[in-house]
């Protein structure tokens, strides 16, 4: 496999183990010049032993040791906690290893800066893991986007002991947040924003309200304390509504033609036509290309490696979607300081 990418996984909990999963699967697909995973990292001796044994690689207990062994690694995913992004992926890149770092890109915006700064002086490609910019519904409706003016976002989720080292805002919303700011394209003028702990010692439930300078608003709630999933996005533009349902990787996007008159529809409706649809309105479900994000993003990785495009996903936007995240987290702070939940809040 001497033209194959060779790759490595930084973390093998339940990310990593994904990422092993699908660089196992495309180096049996895609063959001699595809990717071969040649090695992992993780300190825990339990979970090295059975990524070991699964994938038949070498497993070690640091990336000082893993760069040492010169496998002529070309890329890496760091999955790694959110904490310890940029210690693990500025090693990488200063070894001259190409990364994939799960989002957010960094714990705070210093060393969000310092990945970026570093990427850029090294040369090597540093894409961010906002999985949901490879959902297939999300590509097929950022294809026919138009002007965008209100966004109305909710991701709810059932309670579990994962990533609880971040925030909801980190966990969950920042998902929503960077697919946001793509299709806006509009600094942020006013963020507005609310949340508590419930379960957990960070925030589990967030409300937030974010304006735009061109003149849009999106509303975001995310909570990891739910008794239901539910992930969706809706968007309004002019004359169209469009329904992202991110878990279904569905899209519906309902169009007013310049024609419609409400009286018409209106006539239409006493006459018993409402079943059939109204005059001057369009239902539409464009074309879905299936995939599994994670693969999606993966390839779209390794191509960037392969062939040095800039990545779906840059660690600017990546930047940029953490700025978001830590500014919401500054407005909850003060929101709780006006509501008098100060000492409730901050006790987390």
């Amino acid at each position: 496999m001497a033209d194959a990418l060779r790759v490595a996984v930084v973390g093998t909990g339940a990310f990593g183990r994904n990422h092993l999963r699908i660089y196992s699967e495309l180096a049996s697909e895609l063959a001699a010049e595809g990717v071969e995973l040649v090695a992992a990292v993780e300190p825990d001796d339990v979970r090295a032993g059975e990524v070991a044994e699964k994938y038949s690689i070498p497993v070690f207990d640091s990336v000082g040791a893993l760069l040492a062994a010169d496998l002529r690694l070309d890329a890496a995913s760091v999955t790694v906690p959110t904490i310890f992004h940029h210690d693990v992926a500025a090693e990488l890149l200063a070894g001259g290893v190409d990364c994939l770092v799960e989002k957010p890109i960094a714990a705070d915006l210093a060393e969000a800066d310092a990945l970026v700064e570093l990427a850029d002086r090294e040369g090597r490609v540093l894409q961010v893991g906002h999985l949901e910019r490879f959902n297939p519904a999300v590509i097929a409706a950022e294809a026919g986007l138009t002007r965008p003016m209100f966004f109305e976002a909710h991701r709810l989720s059932v309670f579990t002991p994962r990533s609880l080292d971040v925030d909801v805002v980190l966990d969950l919303m920042i998902h929503d947040l960077d697919i946001v700011l793509t299709f806006a394209k509009s600094p942020v003028k006013e963020v507005r924003a609310v949340g508590l702990p419930v379960l957990s010692a960070k925030v589990d439930i967030a409300n937030v309200r974010v304006e735009f300078e061109s003149g849009c608003v999106a509303n975001f709630t995310a909570s990891r304390v739910s008794t239901e999933r539910v992930r969706k996005l809706r968007f309004f533009e002019p004359r169209r509504y469009v329904s992202i349902d991110y878990a279904r990787k569905d899209v519906l996007v309902i169009g007013v033609d310049a024609g419609f008159s409400l009286d018409a529809a209106m006539a239409a409706g006493a006459a018993g036509g409402f079943q059939d649809g109204l005059p001057g309105l369009s239902f539409e479900k464009p074309a879905i290309t299936p995939g599994e994000p994670l693969r999606l993003e993966i390839l779209s990785f390794l191509n960037a490696v392969r062939t040095g495009a800039e990545p779906r996903v840059t660690a600017r936007q990546g930047r940029e979607a953490l700025g978001l995240a830590l500014e919401i987290q500054r407005a909850m702070v003060e929101h709780a300081g006006r509501a008098g939940l100060g000492d409730f809040f901050l006790a987390g």
